[in-house]
Parts: C-alpha cells; sequence; structure tokens
C-alpha cells in the first residue's frame, strides 16, 4: 500500500504574529514553524500503517526552501521519502492542483491531509484534491482501519459518529482522534540519522490556476478591561451582561 500524507508548515501558536508590506502579507521573521497538528496525527497514524501492513509511507509540501526541516523531521518520525514541490502557493486551490499531478503520476492508494491547517484554517485542500483525483473523500476522521482494498472509516458529525466504508483509493482529513496526542512519535537519535539518509525530492511547480488573493491580514480587536462587579451588586451585573456584553 502507498501512502501519500500532506505536510503543511505552520507557525507555532506561542509565536508573534505580525504583518508586513502594508498588512498584505505574513512576518516570518522570528517565528518558529512547526508540523501542523492534524497532518502530524495523520503521519503518525500513516507510520502505524507502514509497522503493521508494511505500507510506503511518503511525506510532501508545497513551499520553498523554508519547509525542509519540517520534512527532514517527518522523515526521522518514520516516512520512507519526502517531496518538496518547489513554490510558494497563494491559495488552497493552488496547493490542491500542485499535489493532484503527483497522485496522478504515482497513484497512491491512500492519502491523509489534515482536516484544516492551524494558520488559514481553510479546510479546503482535502475536499479539492480529492475531487480533481475522483477518489473518495472522508474528513473529521478519527478511525481508519484497511484490510485488502476497503477502508472502514469513523468521522465526527454533529452529536456522534458516523462510520462508513469505501474502497481505496481514498483521501482522508485526519484530526486528534486518529491518534490522541500520546502517540504522537518523538523522533529519536536513531530516527534523525537515518532521516539524513533517506530521499528528499525537490520537485518544480506545474503551472496552476490562483483562484483567489489576499487583500489584508487583520489581527483581532484587544480584549478590553475587565469590569469587576460586587457580589452584591447583582442588578450592576445584569445591566452590564445586557448592555455592554449583550449576551442576555
Amino acid at each position: 500500500m502507498k501512502i501519500l500524507v500532506c505536510i503543511s508548515n505552520v507557525p507555532d501558536t506561542t509565536s508573534k504574529i505580525n504583518f508586513t508590506n502594508d498588512s498584505k502579507a505574513f512576518d516570518k521573521n522570528g517565528v518558529q514553524f512547526i508540523i501542523n497538528p492534524n497532518d502530524e496525527f495523520g503521519l503518525t497514524r500513516a507510520v502505524w500503517f507502514q509497522q503493521k501492513q508494511k505500507a510506503e509511507v511518503t511525506v510532501v509540501t508545497v513551499g520553498d526552501l523554508s519547509c525542509e526541516p519540517i520534512l527532514r523531521k517527518c522523515l526521522a518520525i518514520g516516512a520512507d521519502k519526502a517531496i518538496r514541490i518547489d513554490l510558494n502557493p497563494t491559495d488552497g486551490f493552488q496547493v490542491a492542483q500542485q499535489l493532484s499531478f503527483l497522485c496522478k503520476e504515482e497513484n497512491y492508494d491512500l492519502i491523509i491531509a489534515g482536516r484544516e491547517s492551524i494558520d488559514y484554517n481553510g479546510a479546503m485542500v482535502p475536499g479539492m484534491l480529492s475531487a480533481l483525483m475522483g477518489y473518495n473523500f472522508v474528513t473529521n476522521c478519527v478511525v481508519l482501519e484497511i484490510k485488502d482494498n476497503f477502508a472502514k472509516v469513523s468521522r465526527e458529525i454533529d452529536g456522534g459518529i458516523e462510520t462508513v466504508s469505501c474502497q481505496l483509493p481514498l483521501v482522508i482529513g485526519a484530526q486528534k482522534g486518529l491518534v490522541e496526542e500520546k502517540d504522537l512519535i518523538i523522533p529519536n537519535m536513531r530516527g534523525i540519522m537515518q532521516a539524513r539518509q533517506k530521499s528528499l525530492t525537490v520537485l518544480p511547480a506545474i503551472e496552476s490556476d490562483v483562484k483567489s488573493v489576499i487583500t489584508k491580514f487583520e489581527k483581532p480587536a484587544p480584549k478590553g478591561a475587565v469590569k469587576m462587579v460586587d457580589p452584591n451588586q447583582i442588578d450592576q451585573l445584569i445591566d452590564l451582561l445586557h448592555k455592554d456584553a449583550r449576551v442576555i
């Protein structure tokens, strides 16, 4: 079984975020980048398939040279090889198109992407990739079992869990629950050394469409000062909740 895990290079949520070029571009200076958490859950599940079913695991990202340390970490976690498509993408559709060109060449049985990335939270790429490829698609995936050419998948829905089965090839949107945080693989020294010997291929980007452009970034408005209310002043509290907070 050939598995492709799509990786996003995202800012650590503890990083201080700023913008440049009249708030039209993200400022990467001083920002620590990590593997998108939803992607890491998917990568861990793929490595389990590798260990138990002898699957071949490839990781891919669409990005510039700065993404390669993240790919090396994925190799240290256990991926067999890594691919970087050399492009600084401007929207999710462009990413999905680049991935689809690769997938049509390689014929992967299972494509795992995070349900969304924690930077733009678009939740678009896996769905668009499945549409471009004509593959089955399940997002918000918390259980994935594969036997022969069939997958049994459970996903979160409002008020419960839905379980479906389908044939491969399949695209899933991974999230916490597919594995738990305690199951994430921390690269050890052996893995780090082996990662240096594994293949990291850089592919040129294919001409693709851009469907949207960023016109401006804007930070959330700062929170207002906390207003303290005496416990005995219930009427004042109700008045503030009604007129200021507008929650009642």
